[in-house]
């Protein structure tokens, strides 16, 4: 059975020459903020993209197709209609009922694996979570799926140390960008050190092409600090006490996440919110740099083979 996957004509046409594509999630738009923030946010990445030369390719699932890059209608759409959360283990019952979707970090890695994009934009990744036997599915995407994924750390409700030891288990480097420490989402950085630091987008590229050469399978993930964070004593308070209204409300599974991240909105006073905000953008814009210096190195590289003498042998030849 094909799978039923639209890829708009300016994202293919742009994988056709090897120019510049970012693929950007949904969730943001469906789940992340209210109406009308989420559509003028989907808006703002996809800008912040082209202004940085890139293409961008926002993903979803629209009346159980997969959708790599959406019209502005369509944007508009899922922006304001009641649409669930796709992930690995529920993609397939989501495309068989044909019901709209936004995607997360693990389902946009394997639409843009699919269709062919090498550069992806998020947030936050998800990780280990301080309930035990609770990972996200991000882990194993991440591990499976050979992108360049732009992210400003692990969410701070997770087990962020927890979370790192996962990464490097699972053979995904995490690079940091102009920085020897892990990003902290909310926060600037974390205290843990990551694999290796680069500075320019174009160190970035070479990186990749270099986790290519070598068969490795897992996306390069790279780790950008927000420029303004939250304090780190503040939020860790703020964390606290929303964990401890998890447990009073006996909340469990795919109902944590979306809670937390809501009461630090309110303890916060919408300090969080601003945050992410921010974060989301500058995360669009490196990873459409990245994109562009790929697309160089790329077209670096042809120029080389193409210029090579060919080995050739005549008949006869022993």
């Amino acid at each position: 059975m094909a799978v039923n996957l639209r890829i708009h004509p300016r994202v293919k046409t742009a994988l056709a020459k090897h120019a510049p594509v970012v693929a950007l999630e949904s969730t943001v738009i469906t789940h992340g903020l209210p109406k009308p923030q989420n559509l003028e946010l989907a808006q703002k990445l996809e800008d912040t993209v082209r202004q940085a030369g890139a293409v961008a390719a926002t993903i979803a699932i629209l009346g159980g197709e997969l959708i790599v890059g959406l019209e502005a209608e369509e944007l508009h759409y899922l922006a304001n209609t009641r649409a669930q959360k796709a992930s690995l283990w529920n993609l397939a019952a989501l495309l068989s009922r044909g019901e709209d979707a936004g995607t997360t970090v693990a389902t946009t890695l394997h639409i843009a694996a699919l269709a062919g994009i090498k550069v992806f934009a998020t947030g936050g990744i998800g990780g280990v979570h301080h309930e035990a036997f609770d990972e996200s599915a991000d882990i194993e995407a991440l591990a499976r799926y050979r992108l360049i994924t732009v992210c400003a750390g692990p969410k701070s409700i997770l087990n962020v140390g927890a979370t790192l030891q996962r990464l490097e288990s699972r053979g995904i480097p995490v690079i940091g960008y102009r920085s020897e420490r892990l990003a902290g989402f909310y926060v600037e950085q974390t205290s843990y050190p990551v694999a290796a630091k680069l500075e320019q987008a174009a160190d970035i590229a070479r990186c990749y092409q270099q986790h290519c050469a070598l068969g490795l399978p897992s996306s390069l993930l790279v780790s950008k600090p927000v420029s303004q964070g939250l304090e780190a004593k503040e939020l860790a308070m703020w964390i606290k006490q929303a964990q401890s209204e998890v447990s009073e409300r006996q909340l469990s599974g795919k109902d944590v996440t979306p809670f937390l991240l809501s009461r630090l909105a309110e303890l916060s006073k919408g300090r969080s919110v601003a945050v992410n905000l921010r974060l989301l953008e500058e995360n669009a814009r490196l990873a459409a740099e990245i994109a562009v210096a790929l697309a160089d190195v790329d077209r670096l590289k042809n120029t080389r083979s193409l210029g090579k003498a060919q080995p050739f042998s005549m008949i006869g030849d022993d």
